[in-house]
């Protein structure tokens, strides 16, 4: 499938780390999000001492949700994926129906998931200020989906003239001004469309709702002229079912077995049941958007044929007789002339008797 060219809202259900380091519960994440009906399960690729160095201290919301005496390399290690797991989930995911991906957060990893031919990549909002990194996920040439949380709309702008570049160039840029040079054609910036697609992002675990601000994901689309979706940090569903309703083509949600297991994502995921309810709300909303047409819809036909009025006799009409105002009125008569036009009709001769009731007719 086209993952960025569709009327299809793509949704992404986001393993993360929420394996614990646990195959088995991996592969049982992947039985989840097929079972909710969700486009894609997705897993992160790194290599923990890439990531981050010894000292790199851990998030708030980190702390509260692990041990907070070690360090985040510490927590990131128990997290990794081991690469021998990464094609088993991949055929299992396919044997499910359900894509599988996962985000690299090194060149190393990113070189490891293209040989995977993973079919779309998801830039972490996190990366989307790393330079050379995301210009070596523009030359995979696979569509790219951008996270934005923390991102100021210049520092997206200026993560899309990075990709813009990587996928014009054959080698890394000598400076910003030759990425800004490039990023000054606008058969450049073109070439992102269809392409790219930006996700609005607040990345607090959990998201507090006033923090969520939609709003930004309407400025993004309107900056870029690119599909927008939205990454979503809230508990519950609410928020990614209101995306969708202001114009997202994705959603991605963290997922886990139980919101009370240890580690830094769970609070913030949602369980089984109710992802597959987030699922199927995001395609009954998607169904009832419909096309945008003013018109009235199949099952309506019956209802209108009985519901509307027509010009009718309010009283006995003699044959010839001048038609006054007071000769006529509006009832569901299920055929006949329109209410509206009844103010016509005065001064004209009847053509024939009419009775109380009667269908006034031409």
């Amino acid at each position: 499938m086209n993952h960025l060219n569709s009327e299809h809202v793509f949704i992404i259900a986001e393993a993360g780390v929420n394996h614990n380091g646990q195959k088995d519960m991996a592969f049982a994440l992947v039985d989840v999000a097929a079972e909710a009906g969700a486009d894609a399960v997705k897993f992160q690729t790194f290599d923990a001492p890439k990531l981050a160095s010894k000292s790199a201290p851990k998030a708030a919301y980190q702390k509260l949700r692990t041990d907070a005496a070690e360090s985040q390399l510490v927590m990131l290690k128990k997290l990794e994926l081991p690469r021998e797991w990464h094609r088993e989930l991949q055929a299992y995911s396919q044997k499910k129906g359900i894509e599988f991906l996962s985000t690299a957060f090194d060149t190393d990893s990113l070189t490891f998931l293209v040989e995977m031919d993973i079919p779309v990549f998801k830039v972490p909002s996190g990366e989307l200020t790393n330079g050379p990194l995301l210009w070596q996920f523009a030359r995979t040439r696979k569509p790219l989906i951008l996270s934005t949380g923390m991102a100021t709309l210049s520092e997206v702008e200026q993560g899309l003239a990075i990709v813009a570049h990587g996928l014009s160039a054959d080698a890394e840029p000598a400076n910003m001004d030759e990425v800004w040079r490039n990023w000054s054609k606008a058969e450049k910036r073109m070439a992102l469309c269809n392409h790219i697609a930006l996700l609005h992002c607040t990345s607090q675990y959990p998201t507090p709702v006033n923090e969520v601000n939609l709003r930004g994901m309407d400025t993004l689309a309107s900056a870029f002229g690119l599909d927008v979706g939205y990454s979503d940090h809230t508990e519950g569903i609410l928020i990614p079912i209101a995306a969708v309703a202001r114009g997202a083509k994705v959603i991605e949600k963290h997922l886990t077995l139980d919101r009370t297991l240890p580690g830094p994502d769970h609070k913030a995921s949602l369980e089984p049941g109710e992802l597959k309810q987030m699922v199927n709300d995001i395609r009954a909303l998607q169904a009832a958007l419909g096309d945008g047409c003013k018109a009235p819809q199949d099952s309506e036909w019956d209802t209108r044929l009985a519901a509307r009025q027509q010009v009718v006799a309010a009283r006995g009409i003699a044959a010839g007789a001048v038609l006054e105002r007071q000769d006529l009125m509006t009832a569901r008569s299920g055929r006949g002339m329109s209410p509206s036009n009844l103010w016509g009709l005065v001064g004209q001769i009847a053509n024939r008797a009419y009775a109380a009731g009667d269908v006034i007719e031409k």
